[in-house]
């Protein structure tokens, strides 16, 4: 599977998609309520085949739900029910029901095997009107499923998933193994002694950032004047989003290509965020690791994870002597079995390049 994503061209016609995501919003909003109200009549959950046969009944007397396509309510339904089994399975974990959404807020609509259809070039017809796209790569495979997505500055982008696509990526072979431990203070340390820093672009940014809020939060409410200022503070954040990932994307080819096998060590992200809040959100370390993952699957790198509970800061990595503890204000610390001297991420990357090699088959 693949997915590949695509820009509308900015046209007037683009009205009738922004139409159909907000019918779809509406339709959210009641498919929620209903559920809502189902348990409480009867005390139990509204089944999605019920939910999908209820909503296709109210669609042909409401002229407005019927700019959504029957495929992107079945699509609404399916992911209402996903959404309340997840929560019935994780309610003690804090995981909570789906809610309202603002329709103006409200995201985008999925069509499957039908609604659309890709007439060449760059255009795609959808619900009997031709859109064109920035086609910056062609669409090889057989085409799953097309989504349309809306922006917060009200931007439309086509995102289509592939199955079958050929791999067209060469092959690196370099018989190398690395281990890479994730700090605050530096993004990653390697095991063979080199760092890598993060940019913070959030930090860099933030005078900026609080400049255009401060801007925002002046003007009159439902005014021109702060919805021009409210898509000046939404660019700022998108500038933020577009310059990490393309970090992210190029330091995941830089690895994948210096090494065949990359051991890393699982980390609860969510705890540390509790923590540390806002730097954690800059280095975004967990969406790093979705990229590199897809980009060493493509390349045939191997990606091994060591468990967080086993104590590669507190390893000697010389000697394998394990400190009873050390507190995080500590970066360097000398082993008192072989007397080396380990420097706190270095030493834990080593660690995890050791368990790591020790797994792969």
């Amino acid at each position: 599977m693949k997915t590949l994503k695509f820009k509308l061209y900015s046209h007037k016609r683009n009205r009738y998609l922004k139409r159909s995501i907000n019918a779809a919003g509406v339709i959210y909003n009641h498919c929620i309520a209903l559920h809502r109200r189902y348990y409480k009549m009867w005390g139990k959950h509204l089944s999605c085949t019920k939910l999908q046969s209820h909503i296709a009944k109210l669609r042909k007397h409401n002229p407005f739900w019927q700019s959504v396509g029957s495929q992107a309510v079945q699509d609404i339904c399916q992911r209402i029910e996903k959404a309340y089994q997840l929560f019935f399975k994780y309610n003690k974990k804090g995981v909570r029901p789906p809610g309202f959404k603002k329709v103006k807020k409200y995201k985008s609509f999925t069509l499957k095997q039908a609604g659309y259809k890709f007439l060449g070039g760059n255009r795609v017809r959808i619900k009997n009107r031709v859109y064109q796209f920035w086609k910056s790569r062609e669409i090889e495979g057989i085409v799953k499923t097309l989504t349309i997505k809306r922006t917060p500055l009200g931007e439309l982008f086509m995102v289509v998933v592939v199955d079958n696509c050929p791999e067209s990526e060469a092959q690196f072979t370099t018989g190398r193994i690395a281990g890479f431990d994730f700090g605050l203070k530096t993004f990653l340390t390697c095991s063979n002694g080199s760092l890598i820093e993060s940019p913070q672009l959030f930090k860099q940014s933030l005078n900026a950032i609080k400049k255009a809020s401060k801007q925002h939060s002046k003007k009159l409410k439902g005014s021109f004047n702060r919805e021009r200022a409210r898509k000046n503070l939404v660019r700022k954040y998108e500038d933020i989003s577009n310059a990490r990932r393309d970090w992210f994307w190029k330091l995941a080819h830089d690895l994948t290509n210096s090494f065949d096998v990359l051991c890393f060590e699982t980390l609860n992200l969510k705890a540390m965020q509790r923590l540390w809040g806002r730097k954690i959100s800059d280095l975004a370390f967990g969406e790093f690791l979705q990229i590199l993952e897809w980009v060493a699957k493509k390349k045939g790198k191997q990606l091994i994870f060591v468990s967080q509970w086993y104590p590669s800061s507190k390893t000697c990595s010389n000697c394998g002597h394990v400190l009873e503890k050390l507190d995080l204000s500590i970066r360097e610390w000398r082993c008192p079995s072989c007397q080396s001297v380990n420097g706190r991420d270095e030493n834990a990357a080593k660690n995890i390049c050791t368990v790591g090699a020790s797994t792969v088959g």
